[in-house]
């Protein structure tokens, strides 16, 4: 899980999954505790997700929320 995905790439990182912002890389504080908490489940889950897929090259996982 990665803010700078440019960063990652560059270093090196093959699965990338964006978060948020750099001191809130997963939640917003200024959305209602429901809201964040749906921004993490689902970024946690892609996270999750990734460590399972067997990636060749770098790669960038999509998020939705």
């Amino acid at each position: 899980m990665a803010n700078l995905i440019p960063v990652a790439k560059t270093v090196g990182s093959n699965k990338m999954v964006p978060t948020i912002s750099i001191p809130y890389p997963l939640g917003d504080p200024s959305t209602s505790k429901e809201e964040q908490w749906k921004l993490r489940h689902h970024r946690v889950g892609v996270a999750l997700d990734a460590l399972t897929d067997d990636a060749k090259e770098q790669t960038v996982y999509k998020v939705k929320i």
